[in-house]
């Protein structure tokens, strides 16, 4: 049995290949087209942080920090994690660099890679892509509808259809710690028809459970105290006020009092964006592509001032496995309507600078200065589609000149090597 390559990509990881490409760039173009047209600033974070800023920022008894997040000690004994997530670096950086000082709100937004070391599955990687909206300094629910409807619109670019907004609020310092104490009550006497991990958040993180995936503690969640229930009147009426400006959007959407998101920093609006797919049997079912919410308290809590803050991210790796499946975007072929063809070394030599000059004048222009045989490179031309071959031989860079063949009718004419820029302009606006 051969035997594979010595060295693959670590497991979860993954490259992402030519073929991919034009998908990343076509995400990429929507999200820019978008952050531009709401009046998003682009910021890059490092992919290293210091450990402590996730840790404190997103919460230590979360699965991102308790188990997701690669960590790495320097020589000097810093302990560092790579991002598992953008938010947290986002704010950091808004206090470092004293945003706070800049009319308000601040919008900025992000993408690139990101790590989380979680068991790799269909569509999940361990090093994957997001891009990611915030808006700093403002309070106003105006804002988190701004955000839900940028990425509803960014998918809707797309091509998406079927997609879901899904919505709820968790309240606040004031609220949610009542209504911990209500769905607490209401778990203890059914603990043991939890999974092992609620059993260990009620401790710790009870709301988490409303999230688990586990089928027995769905069963347990449906009939628990709904926090919507025990807002105080501000997240109610923030929330209120938030429903109203979807509503005016025509945005589609439904509550969900059992979605909570995963991170410790998120106050009152949480959301997520789901796309209707067809399953194996061909039943129904939704997948995620976005989500985000409020963090109003996170600034403060990395040593900043008391400053609102909104935002969401969405995966990119998913999408484009969805534009795939679903047939929602062809990449662009790459249209050559020029072939240089060059025979021996001196031509070689030569069409190196005729290129650059043809580059510079925006001509789309093939090659295959490897090659040596006309007869290969004229077939590669006629694959290529190409209109025009321009064959640059030994005779023609002694006379100075350039053989323009004309494929279609395979008539061709020599011209004056300084020339071939503006005859080659002329014969394609013909």
């Amino acid at each position: 049995m051969p035997k594979g390559p010595r060295f693959q990509t670590p497991q979860g990881m993954h490259d992402v290949l030519p073929e991919d490409q034009p998908y990343i760039e076509r995400i990429s173009g929507v999200v820019k087209d978008v952050a531009d047209f709401y009046g998003y600033a682009r910021i890059d974070t490092p992919m290293l942080e210091d450990a402590a800023l996730f840790e404190k920022g997103i919460g230590v008894t979360t699965d991102i920090v308790e188990k997701q997040m690669y960590f790495l000690r320097t020589k000097g004994g810093d302990v560092l994690a790579m991002r598992p997530e953008f938010t947290a670096g986002i704010a950091r950086a808004y206090i470092q660099h004293g945003m706070i000082n800049l009319p308000q709100p601040v919008k900025l937004y992000s993408t690139g890679p990101l790590f989380r070391h979680e068991s790799p599955q269909a569509g999940r990687f361990r090093q994957f892509h997001q891009f990611d909206f915030e808006i700093f300094g403002e309070q106003s629910p105006a804002n988190d509808a701004q955000i839900i409807q940028m990425f509803y619109a960014i998918l809707r670019e797309l091509k998406f259809s079927h997609l879901i907004i899904e919505v709820n609020s968790i309240g606040d310092s004031q609220c949610r710690p009542y209504y911990k104490k209500l769905l607490v009550n209401y778990l203890r006497p059914r603990q043991y028809s939890l999974c092992v991990d609620c059993r260990r958040r009620m401790k710790e993180n009870p709301l988490r459970i409303l999230d688990c995936k586990e089928e027995k503690c769905q069963r347990v969640r449906s009939q628990a105290p709904q926090i919507i229930d025990s807002l105080c009147d501000e997240c109610k009426n923030h929330f209120k006020q938030l429903l109203e400006f979807l509503d005016e959007a025509d945005l589609p959407y439904h509550l969900n009092p059992h979605l909570v998101r995963g991170l410790d920093y998120y106050t009152k609006t949480v959301f997520e964006i789901f796309v209707e797919t067809e399953g194996d049997q061909g039943e129904g079912k939704t997948l995620a592509l976005a989500g985000g919410g409020r963090f109003d308290t996170l600034v403060k809590l990395l040593g900043g001032k008391d400053v609102p803050a909104t935002g969401a991210a969405a995966g990119m790796e998913r999408i484009v496995s969805l534009l795939k499946e679903k047939q929602l975007f062809t990449p662009p072929t790459p249209q050559y309507r020029i072939f240089l063809a060059q025979l021996g070394d001196a031509a070689k030599k030569k069409s190196a600078k005729l290129l650059e000059e043809m580059r510079k004048a925006k001509l789309n222009v093939a090659e295959s200065v490897g090659r040596d045989s006309l007869r290969a490179q004229l077939a590669r031309a006629d694959k290529l589609g190409a209109e025009f071959t321009l064959i640059l031989g030994q005779r023609e860079v002694l006379d100075n000149t350039i053989v323009i063949r004309e494929m279609a009718k395979g008539t061709q004419e020599t011209v004056k090597l300084e020339k071939v820029v503006e005859e080659v302009r002329k014969r394609l606006k013909k």
